[in-house]
């Protein structure tokens, strides 16, 4: 028996469960800024369509790990921002700065994908929609987006598997998920292989379900055109 697995010495479940809670607080924060920048980017307002192509095109092509030590360094030990926290628990700030940090980076793909689906509403919905007397924020929130997220289900199922996937970037500042802990096992017990197959195990069980799941959904939800 591999003594390296013991649960009293390495808290997997504990290192697992802080990566799935970085995922769904991630994925909720990317789902609400990446519609927010999708409606920028159709946006009639020239402002926030060029707000929305900048941040996009910027942020997606930033490294994540940029991103995340950006989050710490700058708005923590430059600025002093402690996001709501007294300060005193240093994995919670980091904690918070790395979902503020997945979220800044993985709208940008939520954005995208969502566009992607807008573009596939037939244009004739809209215009009737416009001729009934509704304003672009109806016209969207109404009549594109419902439609427009029923067809995007599958794009957006490979974001949310990238982003758990990607959460082992909070591991470079501090954050106590699977990665961290793969490390200090590593360190600790000198046995690279056995460790490895454990974690990467742990994360086909975290992805799998979801992409089966969310291609079920989509399969459901798909408009019939």
């Amino acid at each position: 028996m591999l003594d390296f697995l013991d649960l009293d010495r390495y808290d997997l479940f504990g290192a697992f469960w802080t990566t799935v809670e970085l995922t769904v607080y991630s994925a909720i924060g990317s789902l609400i800024w990446g519609t927010a920048l999708a409606a920028m980017r159709v946006s009639p307002v020239p402002v926030m369509r060029a707000f929305g192509t900048a941040y996009v095109n910027i942020l997606r092509n930033t490294p994540l790990t940029l991103i995340i030590v950006a989050c710490s360094q700058g708005l923590y030990f430059t600025m002093g921002v402690t996001m709501w926290t007294d300060g005193s628990d240093p994995n919670s700030l980091a904690f918070r700065l790395a979902v503020l940090g997945f979220i800044v980076y993985t709208s940008t793909f939520v954005c995208e994908a969502l566009r992607s689906g807008i573009n596939t509403v037939p244009v004739g919905q809209a215009e009737a929609a416009r001729a009934l007397g509704l304003g672009f924020t109806q016209v969207l929130t109404l009549v594109v987006l419902p439609q427009a997220f029923r067809s995007v289900v599958p794009p957006l199922a490979n974001v949310l598997i990238a982003l758990t996937k990607n959460t082992t970037v909070a591991a470079t500042i501090g954050v106590a998920e699977a990665a961290l802990l793969m490390r200090d096992m590593i360190e600790r017990e000198a046995q690279l292989l056995p460790i490895a197959a454990v974690f990467a195990f742990g994360f086909i069980v975290l992805t799998l379900p979801t992409g089966l799941f969310l291609g079920w959904v989509s399969k459901r939800v798909a408009v019939k055109r």
